[in-house]
């Protein structure tokens, strides 16, 4: 056995585990899945027109402050990610960092929000396809404005990617990251070339930036300022995702080194180009008091009335293609984190859910199983305005799974009882300033999504009380119900499952053989 790999090998040994997936990524694949979950051209389209009609074109400071926030959150992850870099990252760095039954819950909170995310961001290719070709709009729509005939047909398109990256992702950890990888190169390169034709199509100065777009903001008890916390959400839905670097480290490469650059290289990347683009897109917009830039129509009929039918419809090709690989991203790295919770037998049918098949060296049956659910997940929210509340709840639990990260990872540093990796990736004497700012970060932006909004939760009509209030009822009922079955039956339950466990090791059986850091 090599250096590497048997250093590799140990990476995984410390947890009780013994190798079962194959290492066959590189650091391009590992950063590709990163850039590729949080999705330049699949975030910036499909909420450029939130943020502008919440918070007029002045909501773009909202991408670089979200940048410095969750900056602050992937700094602590480069750490964890050196020392710990197994599958499932959350779920497994919580694990060492705090006791197995927060970490069961940072991991059910971000498993249920990523097969969420997986059905959301397909849902993005009904902003797209549409209007490159008015076939793929296969249910007819009784006129332009007809909602119910768009969601559907959004839920029947979503459907299809969805079996696509169930399918791609139970082939070969090998195949979806070649895949991934040709995805972003794809992306990067049209990003690239969609900030220079803005940049030479622009019409206004900088200075647009400074423009609330005459939002009404008198009856809000923070004025405009409340309007701008909503406008973030254009941001905050975009820039996480980032650990999935981190959650393919057990089939990487030197995943001590590769995946914390990984981490920030994906982080840097998508804030940079992400806001040239948007920037250039305010700067170019013809009149961005048009209505079409502020609904459904967003960036995409923007770049088609700056750029054309023909430029415009390459562009929207390559933004059909970041959403294909961003959800092949966000499927990845939710089986990752099913596999790593089942295989401590921690979710129902563990042992089946963490079984590797031997053909693609996969977990094949958790691939399969989280396609299934957010397929179901489409059709049973089918409602557009519970949909809205669905995904943006998804966005909550994300930010709330991390915070379950950064607070014990604060806790032990204030202890003195964090020791990052020697020679790995470190925050040194910087560590609890930035891990202070990372909680802080969390928590407010947490508050900030879960409040009970109209515009956000129940912006139409049927107006509903349990609506409104849905950023904070549905998360409760998910991780209290989640919880409970937890406590009551699972816990009893786990334990490395023995064909994952370390052969020169007994294998745990109870919920307090994980041990705690």
């Amino acid at each position: 056995m090599s250096t590497e790999n048997a250093t590799d090998s140990s990476d995984i040994d410390e947890f009780g585990y013994k190798p079962s997936l194959v290492r066959s990524l590189g650091s391009f694949h590992t950063f590709a899945a990163g850039i590729s979950y949080i999705s330049i051209l699949t975030g910036t389209f499909q909420l450029f027109y939130f943020g502008l009609a919440s918070g007029g074109p002045a909501y773009w400071w909202s991408w670089p402050l979200v940048f410095l926030g969750q900056l602050m959150v992937a700094l602590c992850f480069c750490e964890l990610a050196a020392r710990f870099p197994v599958a499932g990252s959350i779920y497994n760095w919580t694990k060492r960092l705090t006791s197995p039954h927060v970490a069961w819950l940072a991991g059910w909170t971000m498993l249920t929000a990523s097969i969420v995310s997986i059905a959301a961001v397909a849902l993005a290719l009904q902003a797209t396809l549409p209007q490159l070709w008015s076939g793929f709009q296969f249910i007819p729509m009784a006129d332009p404005d007809d909602t119910n005939a768009q969601a559907l047909n959004g839920v029947i398109l979503a459907a299809i990617l969805i079996v696509f990256t169930t399918t791609i992702n139970a082939f070969g950890t090998k195949l979806m990251a070649q895949i991934n990888s040709a995805g972003v190169f794809i992306e990067l390169i049209a990003a690239v070339v969609l900030i220079i034709l803005l940049a030479v199509n622009i019409v206004r100065g900088p200075q647009v930036v400074l423009d609330t777009g005459g939002i009404d903001a008198s009856g809000r008890p923070l004025g405009y300022a409340g309007a701008f916390l909503v406008a973030m959400f254009a941001s905050l839905y975009v820039m996480y995702g980032f650990d999935t670097a981190s959650s393919l480290a057990e089939e990487s490469h030197d995943p001590r080194r590769n995946a914390p650059k990984a981490i920030l290289r994906a982080l840097f990347f998508s804030f940079l180009l992400g806001g040239l683009i948007l920037l250039f897109a305010l700067m170019s917009a013809p009149d961005l008091a048009d209505p079409a830039f502020s609904s459904l129509g967003g960036l995409q009929a923007l770049i088609l009335a700056v750029l054309g039918g023909p430029l415009g419809s390459v562009i929207l090709v390559a933004v059909v293609i970041a959403v294909v690989v961003c959800d092949l991203a966000v499927h990845a790295a939710a089986i990752r984190l099913a596999f790593a919770m089942s295989r401590d037998n921690n979710l129902p049918a563990g042992a089946k859910l963490c079984t590797i098949n031997p053909r693609f060296g996969t977990p094949v049956v958790a691939s399969v199983a989280i396609g299934v659910i957010a397929i179901v997940l489409l059709f049973v929210t089918f409602s557009p305005q519970i949909y809205t509340v669905v995904t943006s709840i998804a966005i909550i639990m994300i930010y709330t799974a991390y915070l379950l990260v950064t607070v014990p990872m604060l806790v032990k540093r204030m202890r003195g009882q964090w020791e990052p990796r020697e020679g790995a990736f470190s925050l040194g004497r910087w560590g609890v300033p930035v891990n202070i700012l990372a909680v802080l970060w969390g928590g407010f932006m947490t508050v900030n999504l879960a409040w009970p909004r109209n515009e956000v939760y129940n912006a139409t009509e049927p107006f509903h009380w349990y609506l409104q209030y849905g950023g904070i009822l549905v998360p409760g009922v998910i991780l209290g119900a989640g919880f409970a079955y937890y406590w009551l039956v699972q816990r009893h339950k786990t334990g490395v499952v023995a064909a994952h466990a370390r052969e020169e090791s007994p294998v745990p059986t109870t919920d307090t053989a994980l041990g705690e850091a």
